[in-house]
């Protein structure tokens, strides 16, 4: 079976293709994940024009700033004293009517480079219209549509990141990470640059101790590690985690730590009904490191799948109480202690 194309090998052909000066007139990058459009757009507007030629021949606009009639003029005109010219326009999602822009690329002018940086918030749509010309610009030149990650995606993108630093981390610490920031890419890049500057000379493995010192993320009480002491009916590190979360509720909303805890038992309670039970198809199944499969076993043993429904039950009950639902005056990390209690007994 062929390997399925990721955004991120999709990125790496569009700037290898840039690379080797194989350009198109056209590229709409577009989706909620933003990274890889910052990739792309950043390149073309770095290494396409030499230096003397940027000065008269690329343009970079915002979708505040500029409009579509405005655009199709700059992009319709001549490079000078070059082969292309380029046009960049970020955040063009501001733009109003962007769909009109369909005119253009029936027609485009093959000297100009034309970028169209969309992004799109969380959970947005694209109408129909501007689905049409993102159609058409995959005809005529290239629409690279940047979909989010899944959270259980992000831990091998970190890792692949990392790699191709010639840097590693352990499982546990790609974990870590993703539980700490989310599936931002963007976000995650700047935390692991800033990571990798503070390595010492000759140090090439990111650590948990390394990501504590320099991210602020405890490598003790953490959401990764809660999980890990419920699966395990650990009683004593979850009350700890959850003790230092009611004194900590800044960087550790109950929001957070019930949505955590609802992934971890979807994956024990999925594990009860996977027929093939060996550690590669259930790494694939629940959509983990393989490195983790155990673990998900071991808790598998000790919640039934009657526990794992009043697990769920327990958490449906307390996110409303934590919305102010039958609860009067119990902060949410009281709360948070009363949900583990009754997870664990």
């Amino acid at each position: 079976m062929a390997k399925r194309k990721t955004i991120a090998d999709t990125s790496a052909e569009i700037i290898n293709d840039l690379k080797k000066k194989i350009y198109k007139p056209v590229y709409i990058l577009s989706g909620e994940e933003h990274y890889y459009i910052d990739v792309i757009s950043d390149f073309i507007a770095e290494d396409v024009l030499s230096e003397s030629e940027k000065a008269f021949n690329q343009t970079i606009a915002y979708g505040k700033d500029i409009d579509v009639n405005a655009i199709i003029e700059i992009s319709r005109r001549f490079p000078m004293m070059a082969n292309h010219q380029v046009v960049i326009v970020r955040e063009a999602q501001q733009i109003k009517k962007l769909e009109e822009l369909e005119v253009y690329l029936k027609a485009p002018q093959k000297s100009t480079i034309l970028v169209i940086c969309h992004k799109l918030a969380p959970g947005a749509k694209v109408g129909a219209g501007l689905k049409k010309l993102f159609t058409l610009a995959g005809k005529v030149g290239v629409y690279f549509e940047s979909k989010r990650l899944y959270d259980n995606q992000v831990p091998a993108w970190i890792a692949s990141f990392l790699s191709q630093k010639g840097l590693t981390l352990s499982p546990a610490s790609a974990e870590l990470l993703k539980d700490y920031l989310g599936n931002d890419l963007n976000k995650i890049a700047n935390e692991l640059e800033k990571l990798i500057i503070t390595l010492a000379d000759g140090q090439s493995k990111i650590t948990t101790e390394h990501i504590e010192r320099n991210i602020g993320i405890s490598k003790d009480f953490n959401r990764f590690e809660l999980t890990n002491a419920l699966g395990a009916r650990d009683v004593l590190k979850a009350n700890r985690i959850v003790d230092y979360f009611a004194k900590n509720p800044g960087p550790n909303p109950m929001v957070l730590s019930t949505m955590a805890i609802y992934q971890y038992f979807s994956k024990v309670f999925k594990c009860h009904f996977i027929a093939d039970k060996s550690e590669r198809n259930l790494a694939v199944v629940l959509g983990v490191n393989p490195f983790f499969v155990s673990d998900y076993v071991k808790a598998s043993r000790i919640y039934n799948p009657r526990k794992c429904v009043q697990v769920f039950e327990l958490l449906r009950e307390y996110d409303l109480r934590s919305k102010g639902v039958n609860n009067d005056s119990v902060d949410n990390g009281e709360l948070l202690k009363e949900l583990v209690y009754k997870i664990l007994h």
